[in-house]
């Protein structure tokens, strides 16, 4: 089977990362159109194995976790029987996400649904990679509670904080695309002693911004969503590995991973491509 040359997988990334469709990547850089999805599945995979070895032991103290809602093949509503007979998993699917507060770090995401079960493996996969206790902060999702007192028990600084929002001004249809303004928040501290000053969830609200900017699957009112969830999969991995590792974070002046201690450097798409071909290179070998 051809592969791509070094340089045009590092033009294809550079498309993907910066929020392009697979069809406009495929206009910019000339590569066809199955090309770029069997490339965003294989340096997806890369990137996820990756991030799951390396972040371990992290030294997060301040950890904020919320959910951001997207939909595969077509919304919950309008699945039906033999859509879902072609596509089991269509329908709505919901990224969970966990951030440390001080580095900016994505220390684990998860994609599922919003039930308790997966609340529980999110944080469970949360706990194992923290090296101290931490301070955790979540909106009021019910499912939080039991989640978080099975992974850390009494070990953690934990609180939730809920939003009130007004009624949008809005008429009609407009509703739903219009949120309320925000009038004021409920503190509920749940577990240890939380610090009220850092009872937040902005830090997270905000890379939720970044992902819907950042990830083309993620923009609303679009028909660039997913149709499979291993494209989505390896979507949100490929994003997370530049946003951890290649992105320069405009506060920080530094990627999250580098202001985390996971890296030394600063690294390029060039270097998440040698990454990837050195696992080809291994993979080969073990065959």
């Amino acid at each position: 089977m051809n592969k791509l040359n070094q340089d045009k997988r590092i033009q294809v990334i550079n498309c993907l990362i910066e929020g392009c469709s697979i069809r406009s990547t495929v206009r910019m850089t000339g590569v066809a159109k199955k090309t770029v999805m069997r490339l965003v599945l294989e340096v997806g995979d890369v990137c996820a194995r990756y991030q799951d070895r390396v972040l371990r032991n992290l030294p997060c103290r301040r950890v904020q976790v919320d959910e951001l809602w997207a939909f595969l093949y077509c919304k919950e509503k309008n699945v039906t029987p033999t859509i879902c007979e072609k596509n089991p998993n269509a329908g709505d699917v919901w990224l969970w996400i966990a951030i440390d507060a001080d580095t900016k770090l994505v220390a684990s995401w998860m994609l599922g649904d919003r039930s308790a079960n997966t609340a529980s493996v999110f944080i469970d996969d949360l706990a194992s990679r923290l090296a101290h206790r931490i301070q955790l902060t979540s909106d009021g999702h019910r499912p939080y509670l039991e989640a978080v007192e099975g992974a850390f028990g009494a070990e953690i600084d934990y609180a939730m904080l809920v939003k009130i929002y007004n009624e949008p001004k809005s008429e009609g249809n407009q509703k739903k695309y219009s949120p309320g303004e925000c009038c004021g928040t409920r503190m509920t501290p749940i577990t240890g002693d939380p610090d009220p000053v850092h009872v937040s969830t902005s830090f997270v609200e905000r890379q939720n911004l970044s992902a819907r900017m950042m990830m083309r699957r993620y923009t609303r009112l679009t028909n660039a969503f997913s149709k499979k969830f291993e494209h989505h999969a390896a979507a949100v991995a490929l994003n997370y590995f530049a946003y951890n590792f290649i992105r320069i974070h405009r506060s920080l002046r530094v990627t999250p991973a580098m202001a985390a201690g996971i890296t030394n450097r600063l690294w390029e798409v060039s270097d998440l491509v040698e990454l990837w071909e050195t696992e080809e290179r291994r993979e080969q070998r073990a065959a």
